[in-house]
């Protein structure tokens, strides 16, 4: 550990492989899978990287080490209450209802657009297809920032109304 601390390329290779099978017996006196001891394993190694500074030259490594295993098993604990307590397990995922207005295909975006005046349209499409910001379209079409929103309001509107067609006239 010490060597790790004063930074010999070979020392962390040498203390992961003494102290790995170590840990990993730690770990796994816990009821958890294997999975979660390696993960633990691997969180612990991170965390002693991380603070291999804190070691004190010259004391036992592995109650170190242990008192750095401990704190990882008890978030390793915590984050997995954490996370059941959010989240439910399903064996198999439930089908999706079908929403009763999807039976039928709403019309295309050029379709819909047609039936704008022509500056909305303009707008709308500046706007929406091209991506270009309001300050953009404004300079486009010699208009200031506020009729822009105007029209592109209005246009809005116009489309929302030409949506709410009732399923049974819809082509």
């Amino acid at each position: 550990m010490e060597r790790y601390q004063q930074a010999d390329p070979a020392a962390p290779g040498a203390l992961v492989r003494a102290l790995t099978p170590t840990l990993l017996r730690f770990f796994r006196n816990q009821p958890a899978s294997r999975a979660h001891a390696d993960d633990l394993v691997q969180e612990t190694w991170m965390r002693i990287h991380r603070v291999r500074h804190t070691y004190r030259p010259g004391e036992p490594v592995l109650p170190w080490v242990y008192a750095i295993a401990r704190r990882v098993r008890i978030d390793g604990y915590r984050r997995k209450r954490r996370i059941e307590s959010y989240e439910t397990a399903v064996d198999v995922l439930p089908d999706c209802p079908e929403r009763p207005d999807c039976h039928h295909p709403l019309p295309q975006f050029d379709a819909l657009v047609v039936a704008l005046p022509e500056s909305q349209r303009e707008v709308v499409t500046m706007l929406k297809v091209r991506g270009l910001s309001l300050e953009e379209v404004a300079r486009a079409t010699s208009s200031t920032v506020g009729a822009v929103k105007q029209k592109a309001h209005r246009a809005y509107q116009r489309l929302r109304k030409l949506l709410e067609v009732s399923p049974e006239s819809a082509p």
